[in-house]
């Protein structure tokens, strides 16, 4: 299973999460919430919120996160965070 991230063109925090997951060596699936109305759809059933970046992987979802916020969520997730190889 890969992470999925939901982006917004230009938006200056889904390049922040870009390279945090790029620098740890994470492969992520990009879906562009903007071009792509299905992906907007399914950000917002599984986050309730429109807000991007937004991190999917199984039933681990942060939402409108920044690298700081998604370790600290990640880190009350032992199983995910090696899953990730974080």
């Amino acid at each position: 299973m890969k992470p999925i991230m939901y982006v917004k063109p230009g938006c200056p925090w889904c390049k922040l999460a870009r390279d945090f997951f790029s620098d740890r060596g994470v492969d992520l699936e990009e879906r562009d919430v903007i071009s792509d109305k299905a992906a907007w759809t399914r950000m917002e059933e599984i986050s309730g919120q429109t807000k991007t970046p937004t991190l999917e992987y199984g039933d681990f979802v942060v939402a409108d996160f920044d690298p700081d916020e998604f370790m600290a969520a990640v880190d009350k997730k032992p199983e995910i965070k090696k899953a990730l190889g974080l």
